[in-house]
């Protein structure tokens, strides 16, 4: 018979607490989360050719998507707050009508980036929506998920075979 898994956010008593990390090893762990974003093709064309009215959105998203991953300490209550070494964010066409956001995050740590990499998929969709909304009202954002993630006693789970972000070229 299967173990019971216990909240591990919650003392014995039911109350809401940060989990006590102290005693874990560091480990490098990596998560990748996705996004995406459907839209009118339309909306595809205009976003793929650089005509929107504001400008770079896949920059800024990408931008977005680093500061949100950054940040989750703030944004989520009980989790613990992090020096990321390496946040990747990749944007990409997945239809004619779509774009997929990819997020890696990377860190050698007692705790994982899960929450880290979600958080920047979120926002980095959250700001394609904010930035082409003026063309495309009827957008919609989803799935948000977890595709990956290593490192920890839990060891490795996956979606399925993730797809990394690329290691960004730099311009010269």
């Amino acid at each position: 018979m299967p173990r019971k898994k216990r909240l591990t956010h919650l003392d014995k008593k039911g109350a809401a607490r940060m989990v006590d990390v102290s005693a874990k090893k560091v480990t490098l762990r990596r998560a990748v989360a996705s996004a995406e974003v459907r839209m009118k093709p339309a909306t595809m064309a205009l976003l793929r050719d650089g005509r929107l009215p504001k400008g770079d959105v896949l920059a800024v998203a990408r931008i977005a998507g680093i500061q949100a991953a950054k940040q989750v300490s703030l944004l989520v209550p009980l989790c613990h707050p992090l020096s990321l070494e390496s946040v990747a964010v990749d944007i990409i066409p997945a239809a004619p009508d779509r774009m997929r956001i990819l997020v890696m995050a990377t860190i050698r740590a007692k705790t994982g980036v899960e929450m880290e990499a979600l958080a920047g998929a979120a926002a980095a969709a959250l700001t394609l929506y904010d930035m082409c909304k003026a063309v495309d009202r009827g957008m919609e954002i989803g799935p948000i998920r977890l595709e990956h993630k290593s490192g920890g006693r839990s060891g490795m789970w996956s979606r399925e075979k993730p797809q990394r972000p690329a290691a960004r070229k730099k311009k010269r």
